[in-house]
């Protein structure tokens, strides 16, 4: 997936000069995980260039970019950083289009690696997605393949709306079942992991249907969209999983369509339960499916503390806590 994410950002630069790439360490060092690598030696400092340790300057950097007419890609270095830079981002760069009558612009996509699974404690962990698909005039997309990751940042710096492109970390080297005693699995051996050489774009709000089945739905996204699958299918449940890719634009017609077919709804992310996306994703399927399910909405995510060090594993939504939801929801 970095090699992905590093060829799509690579593209991007060479097809259009208002592209720009700024934040800590992505220059010279390439980012701490390297997703920038080479990018600053071929193009250049004035085009990929580290910024100062301020995540609220490089955020109001790229809002007046943006402004001007360049496309900033501004990277976060982790997502638990990307709260100094809150208002500017909601304030500022979700509201120029309106504000200003479409006479200005934010065409900027704010890359950060968020969630769990790598042992970052309670400040390298978070999954703060949430808060960004509650603001009006920004998308929020969470690739969960390479091919995904290329495509859909592609389509990102493209888009003229600001997008928050979250990259799940533990998957940035290979799929992860949730099972985190067994060996680490590389990319390589995965469908998904095969990416084509040149430039292409998967349009955001579109939605990938994983597994087909008939029994139950399942909505993920990122790293949870291996762990579900890999419960299904030891657990021998015929699921329809629905990797959402995109939160907002969010393509509620997949939804509706597969939850309408199998009658019943589970959804999983890693990020607190309380106000967590899976919450708006239940209220939307109880809304346009009621007449059609046969049982509630099942949840399955983190807790409502901080990422927890010691007990990691604990917080997050894994093999046991998913396929207790699963016996739960099919037994109703």
């Amino acid at each position: 997936m970095i090699q992905a994410i590093n060829e799509a950002l690579d593209i991007m630069l060479d097809r259009d000069p208002d592209v720009m790439v700024m934040g800590e360490d992505v220059g010279y060092f390439g980012g701490v995980f390297r997703a920038t690598a080479g990018l600053q030696e071929k193009y250049g400092r004035t085009r990929v260039f580290d910024t100062p340790i301020s995540e609220c300057g490089i955020i109001g950097v790229a809002v007046g970019m943006g402004a001007y007419g360049l496309r900033p890609v501004p990277e976060i270095q982790f997502a638990d950083y990307i709260y100094p830079g809150l208002d500017q981002l909601v304030s500022e760069a979700a509201r120029l289009r309106y504000r200003s009558a479409a006479e200005y612009i934010a065409p900027m996509t704010v890359r950060a690696p968020f969630g769990g699974g790598i042992f970052g404690g309670q400040t390298h962990s978070q999954s703060p997605e949430a808060i960004f698909a509650h603001v009006s005039g920004m998308k929020t997309v969470v690739p969960s393949t390479p091919y995904d990751a290329k495509g859909l940042l592609i389509a990102a710096i493209e888009d003229n709306d600001p997008v928050i492109f979250f990259e799940p970390k533990r998957i940035y080297n290979g799929p992860f079942d949730g099972y985190y005693d067994r060996p680490a699995k590389p990319w390589k051996s995965h469908a998904q992991s095969v990416v084509p050489e040149g430039y292409y774009r998967i349009p955001l709000g579109e939605a990938r249907l994983v597994r087909e089945g008939e029994a139950l739905t399942v909505l993920a996204y990122g790293t949870m969209v291996h762990v579900v699958e890999s419960v299904c299918r030891e657990k021998g449940v015929d699921a329809d999983i629905l990797d959402l890719r995109t939160l907002v634009p969010l393509d509620i017609e997949a939804i509706e369509k597969s939850v309408k077919k199998t009658g019943k709804c589970m959804v999983v992310h890693e990020a607190t339960k309380t106000a967590g996306f899976g919450a708006e994703l239940a209220a939307l399927v109880q809304e346009r499916c009621f007449y059609h399910l046969e049982a509630p909405v099942q949840r399955v995510t983190g807790f409502d503390t901080p990422y927890p060090h010691s007990l990691e594993w604990a917080f997050f939504p894994g093999p046991i806590r998913i396929g207790d939801a699963i016996d739960t929801i099919m037994s109703e």
